[in-house]
């Protein structure tokens, strides 16, 4: 007889054996020896898709309408066969960008919004909700039927059970516990619970070959294999209806499960955690292909024979269809076979558990709590040197707080709904998560406001039209609100929403949901403009297989690199702080120094790293912050200036500055009047530096008045005058800052930092630095050329990098507009690198090549024989490269565009030279 002391005994065994495990696979990450770097065992863990639900459930959906089980698994197969690339694609950029979690992929991707990160928390949470909860139930009930043996017992209804008497709520501390135990021992959410991953990886083998166990059994033990189960059961007029397709719910019901299953497999969220975060190698997608749908096969192929022999030996309905598995071994006096299949669904159910609430804890605390805490409780935190207690305590509280609330659902609705009609609902909600992913990662123009309109919306009719009803048929809310619609309104029905009727509820809300979901994605995208750091963002997701493996980022700002490891250990530690600059400087093959000022390249290192423990809206609310970086954000700019009238204090404060500095420009050129050929350039040179400011001081005061006299404005139209106040400031901004650079060069003052630099990473710094020039010109096509056996250059990154993008920005504003067409072309040659950057513009007349630099170094004129208005970017890149001993000069035809060379002698050829500073002290 099995007991239930038999029962609890095995079954702590087993979770012993899980801890040994995962206990094993951790120890041996640390030693730098993974045990799951293996696509076997990759494909093994993403088969925690197959749960409790596949375990029981597909058998209890198959006895009830036939093989209306399959599309639940056919969707991931397809997934994987057809959409490969896209999972790749997904997979890279989250190792890029060090991504956790789903919140924390589409905050990314939407400029880094903690309010997109939480609502995608928020979904998460709800709508997963149900899935946690079959699990708890189909552990309960397995366990209450089978301490029956040899009687077959339904157990009572699990709202009946004393709270304390209630397995489902000892298995929710059991799970919580092993949760806690091997998901949070690392504060970085980005490292790999190998541990966890490898068990997991176990569980699948052991409830793959429990199904088999139990179907061999059934087919084979009991009948005479496929062809008498069948057969016997088209005899049986109860259940040969179950070998039509009506039975199986017709094509719509099809159609919809397909779809949700295909967005499920990567989007729920241990999905996600599993295939994405967990990933030791982007490579085992390749072998993931094929044998995670032969995974899907085989624990599928005995679901029909294990039903329809339950519903051969239990006639009348006595027996609960989801338990098959369990009760038909236990009827023949087979209670090995049975308790196997108890250990089944045990692994089944405890590794969704797991991973679920691992992921959903980290989406929690990093897209939930941190920005809250930042927001609002940024005083307390100041006074606390290290977090990482604090951040450790928010996960372990959001497990116990996700897997209880899996229990009172449970409780309170879980005993309404077969096992699969749970599991479906939080299919459904994890589909929300579709459109603004799928569109992260296709299409550049996708916006932060649309994703958040079409998230929400989708979310409200999938808690509609799914989750209210169910609270209905439970007896929480009146039933009339699913049949007669709220005050009777029949039109709003939940299940029949505008008179759409006929289709079966889960149906009817994956249409409702995605027509809504995707439509406002869609239109609201299309209505609004990004921002500049989702400019950003959307080009670093749609085009990562063309962005370096670091990524690239212009970033100004005033910070030490003292500064970035002081933030640092708040949130991750000293220890890895240290080992996360360690590695730096290994990778980059240079030394830091605390007093020394921070680079893009260590700012953006940094960034990373506190994304993988607090997310990557928080660590950029942090960087900012503590780094005093200079924002872009319209969203930032229109809360500094919120009111109409700062605004235009703001403006007058501007020309204010612009007067001054006419004024000293005007003084210059009363010094210089010795000269007149030189007195005539510097006339040209202030000419042009007054209208680069009047300009967009101009446009700034003249918006700033009509929103300040115009309270009433339309909100859109508002918006949009205070963009074209961003885009003029940020314009007003860079002609400041080209001034102070070209002063700082000819003072000796600026702080050069030379490294021996790879030429084709300058170029791609470069390209994604003016990406978003591009995508505002989208006539303007690209050509890069870059020879792979370039030799090193001894430069300083960002100067040189600024050469490039000056001279790339020059060549999108003088190309045809119609047709245009840039080329560059990089290659060696004697001992140096050669650069070109080519436009189709209107040209330069040959006369005038060697007086365009001639202006150049007298008085940094930048007309170059062109119209007017093009910035200091031209004579600072002079500058620059004479320092680094290189040279620049223009090839040209009027009417046929015209071409920049830049030569920059090699490492070896430059080991000679004086440091810049030096140099430039000589020269001045």
């Amino acid at each position: 007889m099995l007991g239930g002391y038999v029962i609890v005994t095995v079954s702590f065994l087993y979770l012993s054996i899980l801890f040994a495990i995962a206990y094993y696979g951790d120890r041996r990450a640390d030693q730098g020896r993974s045990i799951i770097a293996s696509p076997y065992i990759f494909a093994l863990s993403i088969a925690v898709y197959a749960t409790a639900w596949t375990f029981y459930g597909s058998v209890g959906r198959a006895a009830s309408s036939g093989i209306s089980f399959l599309p639940i698994y056919l969707g991931p197969t397809l997934t994987f066969i057809l959409g490969w690339f896209l999972i790749r694609k997904i997979i890279r950029i989250s190792k890029v960008n060090r991504i956790t979690s789903i919140a924390d992929f589409v905050a990314s991707r939407y400029g880094k919004s903690s309010f997109l990160g939480g609502l995608v928390t928020i979904i998460a949470v709800v709508g997963i909700m149900p899935y946690i909860s079959l699990q708890l139930k189909a552990i309960s009930t397995s366990f209450a039927v089978l301490q029956h043996y040899p009687d077959i017992v339904m157990p009572a209804k699990l709202g009946s059970t004393p709270v304390l008497q209630d397995t489902a709520l000892y298995v929710a501390v059991i799970m919580a516990a092993f949760a806690i135990l091997f998901g949070t021992r690392h504060i970085d959410a980005s490292e790999r619970h190998e541990g966890m991953v490898a068990a997991i990886a176990f569980e699948s083998v052991v409830k793959l070959f429990a199904f088999l166990a139990v179907g061999l059994f059934v087919t084979y033990g009991i009948y005479g294999g496929f062809g008498e189960v069948f057969s016997r059961a088209a005899t049986d007029p109860a259940i040969a209806r179950l070998f039509t397709l009506e039975a199986a719910g017709g094509y719509t019901s099809w159609i919809s499960l397909m779809l949700v299953s295909m967005a499920a497999i990567v989007l729920l969220p241990r999905q996600f955690q599993v295939l994405v975060v967990e990933n030791v190698d982007e490579r085992h997608i390749k072998k993931a292909i094929w044998l995670f749908p032969l995974y899907m096969l085989l624990i599928n192929i005995f679901v029909l024979p294990i039903a329809f022999g339950g519903l051969l030996h239990f006639s009348g309905n006595t027996v609960d269809a989801d338990t098959f598995v369990l009760t038909v071994p236990m009827a023949e006096h087979f209670p090995a076979i049975a308790l196997f299949a108890f250990i089944g669904g045990l692994s089944a159910a405890t590794g969704m558990i797991i991973v679920e609430t691992i992921a959903l804890a980290t989406m929690v605390s990093n897209d939930l709590v941190m920005p809250l805490l930042l927001r609002f409780g940024r005083l307390h935190l100041s006074e606390r040197k290290d977090l990482t207690g604090l951040m450790l305590a928010i996960r372990r509280s959001a497990i116990i707080f996700v897997i209880l609330l899996g229990y009172v659902y449970v409780r309170l609705i879980g005993e309404s709904y077969a096992l699969v009609s749970i599991g479906l609902m939080s299919f459904v909600a994890a589909a929300q998560f579709a459109p603004a992913i799928l569109g992260g990662i296709l299409w550049k123009g996708a916006t932060r406001l649309g994703a958040l309109a079409g998230l929400s919306a989708g979310f409200l009719v999938w808690i509609y039209t799914l989750l209210l009803p169910s609270f209905a048929r439970s007896g929480w809310i009146s039933e009339s609100f699913v049949q007669d619609g709220p005050w009777e309104l029949a039109l709003f029905s939940p299940h029949a929403l505008l008179g759409l009727s006929g289709l079966d509820p889960v149906a009817h809300a994956v249409f409702w949901t995605m027509v809504i979901n995707v439509g406002l994605y869609v239109v609201v995208s299309l209505m609004t403009t990004q921002t500049m750091i989702e400019r950003s963002q959307a080009v670093q997701f749609v085009d990562i297989f063309k962005q370096p493996s670091e990524g690239a980022r212009i970033w100004r700002g005033t910070a030490t690199i003292g500064d970035l490891r002081r933030l640092s250990n708040r949130f991750i530690g000293e220890t890895l702080t240290d080992q996360a600059l360690q590695r730096f400087e290994r990778d980059r093959g240079r030394r830091l120094d605390d007093a020394h000022a921070a680079d893009a390249d260590i700012v953006h290192y940094a960034e990373r790293q506190l994304a993988g423990a607090i997310g990557a809206a928080s660590a950029r609310i942090m960087i900012a912050s503590v780094l005093r970086e200079e924002m872009h954000d319209i969203d930032e700019v229109m809360q500094i200036l919120d009111e109409a009238s700062q605004l235009v204090v703001y403006s007058r404060q501007l020309e204010e500055k612009s007067q001054q500095l006419e004024a000293a420009t005007a003084e210059l050129r009363a010094a210089n009047e010795r000269l007149k050929e030189l007195d005539k350039m510097k006339d040209d040179f202030v000419s042009t530096i007054s209208h680069e400011f009047r300009t967009p001081l101009t446009s700034i005061r003249s918006f700033s008045e009509i929103v300040h006299d115009n309270p009433d404005i339309p909100v859109e139209q508002r918006k949009m005058f205070l963009g074209i106040i961003v885009q003029e400031t940020e314009r007003l901004t860079r002609l400041v800052n080209d001034i102070l650079d070209l002063a700082k060069m000819e003072a000796g003052q600026t702080d050069w930092q030379l490294a021996r630099i790879e030429p084709r990473k300058v170029i791609d710094n470069a390209l994604a630095a003016t990406a978003g020039l591009f995508a505002k010109n989208p006539r303007i096509k690209l050509e890069c050329r870059v020879a792979e056996d370039l030799p090193r250059i001894l430069v300083d990154a960002d100067r040189i990098t600024q050469v490039l993008v000056n001279l790339i920005s020059n060549a999108v504003k003088f190309c045809d507009k119609d047709n245009g067409l840039i080329t560059i072309v990089g290659r060696a040659e004697a001992g140096s690198v050669l650069v070109s950057v080519r436009d189709n513009g209107v040209g330069i007349a040959k006369e005038d090549h060697k007086k365009i630099f001639e202006r150049f170094r007298q008085a940094g004129d930048t007309l170059i024989g062109k119209p007017q208005g093009t910035g200091l970017g031209l004579p600072i890149s002079l500058h620059i490269l004479e320092r680094f001993g290189g040279t620049i000069w223009v090839e040209s035809e009027l009417g046929k565009g015209a071409t920049f060379f830049v030569r920059i002698p090699s490492a070896a050829s430059s080991a000679e030279l004086p440091h810049p500073a030096t140099a430039a002290r000589e020269i001045t």
